[in-house]
C-alpha cells in the first residue's frame, strides 16, 4: 500500500460533493436553504436544461460582506454555528458549511452578493472546479445574494452520465421548490425553466392565502378533501392538513412532513401516520398530507444524514404517540354532521367522498372535484363543473318537500333545512344494495352493507375497550427463542402486554415464555405476532400490532354480522341506519377503507340532465 497522505482540497471537495450534490435538485436545495437562512422574503430561481446547464438563484436576504466572500466558498466555513452547543439545537436549515465548496468543485460557480442595506456596491467570487482558486472582483448588486451554477459536473463526466432526461431532472428540482414553498409561506417564490414561468407564488399571510398556496402546489382536489389539523400538547405542536381516507393515492407522492420548518422523510413519522389511517384506508393506498411538527430544537438531532433529510428524536416514542393520537382522533371525528376536529361550534362542513364541500348550515356548495379516486370510468363519467345548472331551491322549498316526506312516513315536520339531519331521510332502496335519501342539499347514496359494517365494527371495538380484553391461559406454555435485546424489551414493556391480555415471562437470557393470550387470538400465530410487536417496540418505541390483529378479527366479525346485500329494509330501518351513521366515528369508510356514502348536489343532478343549457 502507498503512504498515507492528505487529499488535495479539490479531491476532498469532490468527495464531499458526492454526498451533497447528487443532481441539479441537490444544488437548488442547498442554495435555497441558504437564502431562507439569510432571511430572504423573495427568491427567484432560473433554470436551463433541467438545471444541468444553469441554475441561478437570487434572493433579497442579508447578503455576504465583501471580506467574507472568499471564505464563503471555503469548506467548513459557516456563520450558522460556532460551537457544539449550537449544533445540539440547530435552528437553521444549513449548518455544515460545505455546500458551496462542494458545488463549486463540480461546476462553474459565481457568487455575487451585497450586505449593505443602501447602495448597490457588491462583490463577486467565482471558481471553476480547480483547486478552489477564488477570483474576487467588485460587482453591482442590490442587497441580497445571487448564486449562479453553470455546467454541473463538467469536470466529472462519470457523474454527468448518471443524470436523467431534462424533464426528469427538472421535476426533481421543482419538487424541491415545492417543499420549501410549503415550509415558508412568508417567502415569495418564482421558478422559471428555459425562460418560462412555472411557479409564481406570492407571500401568504392569511389562512386563506396559505390554503391557496397549498392548493396550487398539491392540487385543488387535495384542499377540497382535506381536514385541518391543530394539536398542541406541550412540548409538541402539530398543524397542517390531512387528506380524507377517500382521497388516497396509489403512491406515497403527496406526503410532506416538516419538523421545525425542515422537510424530512422519517420511518418513525411514516409509521405513526400509517397507524392513524389503519382503520380507514383502502388496502394498498397511501394517505396524502401536509403536516408541520414543532418542538424544541434541542429535542431533535438534524445532523444524522448528509442531505439532512432524516432526523433523530430524543424521545421518539413520545413523538410517535403524539402524532398518532392527533391524527387518529382527527380522522375519527370526520362524519356526517360533525365538524372537522370534533368541534360542534366550528363551521359545519360536509365533505363528501366526491370532493364536494358543503356548508350544512347554509347549504352553500363550496367546491367540487371528480368523483372518488378522481378517475372517470365508463359507468362513472367525469362530471362537468357548475355553471349552467338551475339555481338551488330556497329554504322554504326544501322544507316543504321534506315536510311532505315527513307526513308520509310519520316524522315530525321541519321548519328549515337546518333541522334536516345531515344524511336526510330515506326515500327507497335500490337493488337491495343502496339506500337513497334526500337531505337539504340533494341526493344521498349509501352502501348499506358497507355502512352497517362500520357501525357494527365500531360497536364491537367500544365493547372490547369498555369490558377489557378477555384472555385465557395456555394449557402448555409456549417458549420461543429470541435475542437478549428482545428479552430486555419484553421485560420493560410487561405492563403493555398485560393490558393487551398477553402474559409473557422471561424464560432465560435468550428465551421468552407465553403463558396467556387474548381469547380472540386463540387461532392466530401468536409467536410471530409477539416477534413483530418486539420488533416495533425496538424500532419505534411503541406497537399497535396486537390491537391491529384484534381489530382485523373484529372487522371480520362485523362483516359477517352486518346486513347483507339484497336484504330488503323498511323505511324506518333505513332511517335508523342513517342516524347511526351520523353518530358513528369513521362512518365515511367501511372497515376496508371504501366509501360508505356520497352526496350528489342538485347542481350535479342538473348537469347530468343538461338542465339550464
Amino acid at each position: 500500500m502507498s503512504k498515507i497522505q492528505l487529499l488535495s482540497s479539490r479531491l476532498a471537495n469532490q468527495i464531499a460533493a458526492g454526498e451533497v450534490v447528487e443532481r441539479p435538485a441537490s444544488v437548488a436545495k442547498e442554495v435555497l436553504e441558504n437564502s431562507l437562512d439569510a432571511g430572504a422574503t423573495r427568491v427567484d430561481i432560473d433554470v436551463e436544461a433541467g438545471g444541468s446547464k444553469l441554475i441561478r438563484i437570487r434572493d433579497n436576504g442579508s447578503g455576504i460582506p465583501s471580506e467574507d466572500m472568499a471564505l464563503a466558498l471555503a469548506r467548513h466555513a459557516t456563520s450558522k454555528i460556532t460551537s457544539l452547543e449550537d449544533l445540539e439545537r440547530v435552528g437553521s436549515l444549513g449548518f455544515r458549511g460545505e455546500a458551496l465548496a462542494s458545488i463549486g468543485s463540480v461546476s462553474r460557480l459565481t457568487l455575487t452578493s451585497n450586505a449593505n442595506e443602501h447602495g448597490s456596491e457588491g462583490s463577486s467570487a467565482a471558481c471553476e472546479g480547480r483547486e478552489m482558486e477564488v477570483q474576487l472582483k467588485p460587482a453591482p448588486h442590490p442587497r441580497g445574494t445571487t448564486v449562479e451554477v453553470r455546467d454541473l459536473f463538467f469536470n466529472t463526466p462519470a457523474r454527468r452520465k448518471f443524470l436523467r432526461t431534462e424533464k426528469t431532472e427538472f421535476n426533481h428540482l421543482e419538487e424541491v421548490v415545492k417543499r420549501l414553498a410549503l415550509s415558508r409561506f412568508d417567502v415569495a417564490f418564482t421558478l422559471r425553466h428555459n425562460g418560462k414561468v412555472v411557479h409564481s407564488l406570492k407571500v401568504a399571510e392569511a389562512q386563506a392565502e396559505c390554503q391557496r398556496r397549498v392548493a396550487t402546489i398539491c392540487g385543488p382536489a387535495f384542499m377540497e378533501q382535506a381536514i385541518a389539523i391543530e394539536s398542541n400538547v406541550p412540548p409538541y405542536r402539530l398543524s397542517g392538513w390531512v387528506g380524507l381516507p377517500t382521497f388516497s393515492r396509489s403512491q406515497a407522492d403527496l406526503q410532506y412532513f416538516f419538523v421545525n420548518g425542515r422537510v424530512i422523510r422519517d420511518r418513525l413519522i411514516a409509521h405513526a401516520v400509517k397507524q392513524a389511517y389503519r382503520d380507514v384506508l383502502y388496502h394498498g393506498r397511501h394517505p396524502a398530507f401536509v403536516l408541520y411538527l414543532e418542538l424544541d430544537p434541542a429535542q431533535v438531532d438534524v445532523n444524522v444524514h448528509p442531505t439532512k433529510h432524516e432526523v433523530r428524536f430524543r424521545d421518539g416514542r413520545a413523538v410517535h404517540n403524539f402524532i398518532f393520537s392527533s391524527l387518529h382522533r382527527a380522522l375519527a371525528d370526520v362524519r356526517p354532521g360533525q365538524a372537522p376536529g370534533g368541534d360542534p361550534a366550528a363551521e359545519q362542513l360536509l365533505t363528501t367522498s366526491d370532493g364536494m364541500s358543503i356548508d350544512t348550515a347554509t347549504g352553500e356548495i363550496r367546491s367540487q372535484s371528480p368523483l372518488a379516486w378522481g378517475t372517470p370510468t365508463a359507468d362513472r363519467p367525469a362530471m362537468a363543473g357548475r355553471g349552467f345548472g338551475s339555481p338551488p331551491p330556497s329554504s322554504g322549498q326544501v322544507a316543504g318537500q321534506l315536510n311532505s316526506y315527513s307526513r308520509l312516513h310519520g316524522l315530525p315536520d321541519v321548519e328549515s333545512p337546518e333541522e334536516v339531519p345531515p344524511l336526510g331521510y330515506a326515500l327507497a332502496q335500490l337493488k337491495g344494495v343502496y339506500v337513497l335519501a334526500e337531505n337539504a342539499h340533494g341526493l344521498v347514496l349509501v352502501d348499506m352493507h358497507a355502512a352497517h359494517e362500520r357501525i357494527t365494527y365500531e360497536r364491537l371495538k367500544a365493547a372490547r375497550d369498555e369490558s377489557g380484553i378477555r384472555s385465557q391461559p395456555l394449557l402448555v406454555p409456549q417458549s420461543i427463542a429470541v435475542s437478549q435485546r428482545e428479552v430486555q424489551v419484553a421485560i420493560e414493556h410487561s405492563a403493555l402486554f398485560q393490558r393487551l391480555g398477553l402474559a409473557v415471562d422471561e424464560g432465560g437470557e435468550e428465551s421468552l415464555v407465553i403463558r396467556q393470550i387474548p381469547v380472540v387470538l386463540r387461532d392466530s400465530n401468536v409467536e410471530q405476532l409477539l416477534r413483530d410487536v418486539l420488533a416495533d417496540l425496538i424500532e419505534y418505541g411503541s406497537s399497535e400490532r396486537i390491537e391491529a390483529h384484534m381489530d382485523e378479527i373484529l372487522s371480520t366479525m362485523a362483516c359477517h354480522g352486518s346486513v347483507r346485500a339484497n336484504r330488503r329494509l323498511t323505511i324506518p330501518e333505513m332511517n335508523s341506519l342513517l342516524r347511526d351513521m351520523e353518530e358513528t366515528e369513521r362512518s365515511g369508510q367501511c372497515n376496508h377503507g371504501r366509501p360508505t356514502w356520497i352526496q350528489m348536489g342538485l347542481d350535479e343532478l342538473d348537469t347530468l340532465f343538461l338542465r339550464g343549457r
